[in-house]
């Protein structure tokens, strides 16, 4: 149960290609939100890892806060070119984005909730 928890924002992935194709949705904005959304994560984890390996603070938050900004760029410029290859439909930058605003507010809540459940080291002095 704790990893489908931790994993909500895969799980909520999954549950929504259904329902775009139930509502006729356009698949080209899921594809490129689910592709946005899983490169960022793959990065995500992978530069938490490193930071947390590190014992210096400026790697740390140099790993961190480049992450945050290069993840938000690359799904914002997937978006963009979501909308641009469909031709400049709204629908299909739309369908994207908002796909992508569920997953991070999913994502988002539940890395508060289980922040302090979480081993944390704590930083040389």
């Amino acid at each position: 149960m704790a990893v489908i928890v931790k994993y909500l924002d895969l799980v909520i992935l999954a549950l929504a290609l259904p329902l775009f194709l139930v509502a006729g949705w356009p698949m080209l904005g899921y594809a490129a939100g689910a592709f946005a959304w899983i490169v960022q994560r793959v990065i995500a984890d992978q530069l938490a890892k490193r930071a947390a390996a590190s014992d210096d603070p400026k790697t740390v938050v140099g790993l961190t806060a480049g992450s945050m900004i290069g993840r938000g760029w690359l799904v914002a410029l997937t978006i963009f070119g979501a909308y641009l290859v469909a031709g400049s439909d709204d629908d299909v930058g739309l369908a994207a984005a908002v796909l992508v605003v569920v997953l991070f507010t999913a994502y988002f809540t539940v890395s508060l909730i289980l922040r302090p459940f979480e081993n944390h080291r704590e930083l040389p002095s």
